[in-house]
């Protein structure tokens, strides 16, 4: 019931009425759903249909836009904040006034200027939030232009924001691309994905704050993850090997100029390092890549064909530089890379069903029958044969790869895709007009 009164809310309907089935109907046997429908449910919906809807009265106690909420030492504001839910428990900056002055000089846009509502709590997101959540999260003021981008990718539609508390617990990676990673000295060696270093580390942080904070997923309430996780630092890709090698950055296949500083976003629920990738040839080293992404989708399975949205199955991988190198030396483009997987990374017709029949609530799942209606591709059913292989996405570039992580390892690394529910979205970093001067009288500051 709560689950179905948070995803109520969260599609603009605070006050839907709701009808009680007990239990969980994926694990209850057809006798006792049909009593717990006949013997409970169906006369709440009755009474639900026939009765008059009260009238809902919210009550707006929220703080205004620049109000100063609270007064005191840096302990006695953190513990105001913890018992607020508007933390993670974690200290925060305090965000003086001060402080979200120096943020919002690091942008030409207005403080109270709307870049959307964010669902499911509905409120607006506002520069002047994501400076204050920016302060909290422990960011320098010069990632501010980085945070615009990541809230104006988080209400892009096809993300789907609202759906960051679903059942899995997803969580969403940050990809970086451009001149800025070295600018504000973002990792993209060794450990990229550890915390540990400060832009990776605050901004990944910030995002978490901001779903909290500002969109509303909190535990028990917006927020329905069966188990979650914390927040993914910031993936900055090695550009420099990239150029070396002759490959385009990350977001070029998302439509944007090499040179472009861009933030990418998507959820992925799980992730797998694919250590002492070895061979001698590209098909070697991307064979056992392939088969690595292959394991990690199970249920993810149902965004590639389901009713869920088909072909919406994007997976990333990671490779180290040194595999990246290693193929490109070959004569292999990225391009290559893409179609190499797509081909490879294939299961069992068999399979691919039983997962959707057996596992995942798709009680009755037939390719042949998805085929003869159009709802997929006719490559899934080219055949009789169960063991026939079919891919578990739609075309070649429908796999993201990024090239990052120590320079001196042959190791990938894997991430299983949810699909539509946490698309992968592109946004550009909009910098100030004086953006270099900014950049270096903020680092001469600390430097003294």
């Amino acid at each position: 019931m709560g689950q179905a009164a948070a995803c109520s809310m969260g599609l603009g309907m605070p006050d839907l009425p709701l009808a009680l089935l007990p239990g969980h109907p994926a694990v209850q046997a057809t006798a006792v759903l049909q009593k717990n429908i006949l013997g409970i449910t169906i006369d709440r919906v009755i009474q639900n249909l026939t009765a008059t809807a009260a009238d809902h009265f919210g009550k707006d106690d929220e703080p205004s836009d620049c109000e100063i909420v609270f007064s005191g030492s840096h302990d006695e504001v953190n513990e105001f904040f913890r018992t607020r839910q508007w933390s993670d428990s974690l200290p925060i900056v305090p965000p003086t006034k001060a402080k979200i002055e120096a943020f919002l000089g690091f942008t030409d846009r207005k403080p109270a200027e709307v870049l959307g509502i964010v669902l499911p709590d509905n409120r607006a997101a506002t520069v002047r939030s994501i400076a204050v959540n920016g302060v909290m999260a422990g960011c320098r003021p010069e990632y501010m232009p980085i945070l615009v981008a990541l809230v104006q990718a988080m209400l892009d539609p096809e993300y789907g924001v609202e759906h960051s508390g679903s059942t899995p617990g997803s969580d969403t990676l940050i990809i970086l691309n451009g001149p800025i990673i070295k600018q504000l000295g973002f990792n993209y060696g060794q450990g990229v994905l550890r915390d540990g270093v400060l832009p990776n580390t605050s901004i990944g942080r910030f995002w978490r704050l901001y779903l909290r904070n500002v969109a509303g997923f909190l535990i028990g309430g917006n927020d329905k993850a069966t188990y979650g996780g914390t927040w993914r630092v910031v993936l900055a890709e090695n550009e420099d090997v990239l150029k070396k090698i002759g490959w385009p950055p990350n977001n070029v296949g998302m439509g944007f100029e090499s040179s472009d500083n861009t933030v990418l976003i998507q959820r992925y629920s799980g992730g797998n390092p694919l250590s002492s990738v070895s061979g001698t040839t590209p098909e070697e080293l991307l064979t056992y890549v392939a088969d690595g992404v292959t394991r990690e989708h199970t249920w993810q399975l149902m965004f590639a064909v389901g009713s869920h949205g088909g072909g919406a199955l994007r997976p990333l991988i990671l490779l180290s530089p040194l595999l990246a190198e290693m193929i490109a030396a070959a004569g292999w483009s990225k391009q290559d890379v893409k179609e190499f997987l797509f081909q490879k990374a294939r299961i069992p017709a068999w399979q691919f069903e039983r997962i959707l029949r057996d596992w995942t609530n798709r009680k009755v799942w037939n390719l042949a029958e998805e085929v003869r209606l159009g709802h997929i591709p006719k490559f899934y059913y080219e055949s009789d044969d169960p063991d026939r292989l079919v891919p578990i996405a739609w075309e070649a570039d429908d796999f993201l790869v990024a090239v990052t992580g120590d320079p001196l390892r042959n190791t990938a690394y894997v991430f299983a895709a949810n699909g539509p529910i946490g698309y992968a979205v592109a946004s550009k970093i909009e910098l100030p007009a004086d953006w270099d001067e900014k950049l270096a009288a903020a680092k001469n500051t600390r430097a003294q």
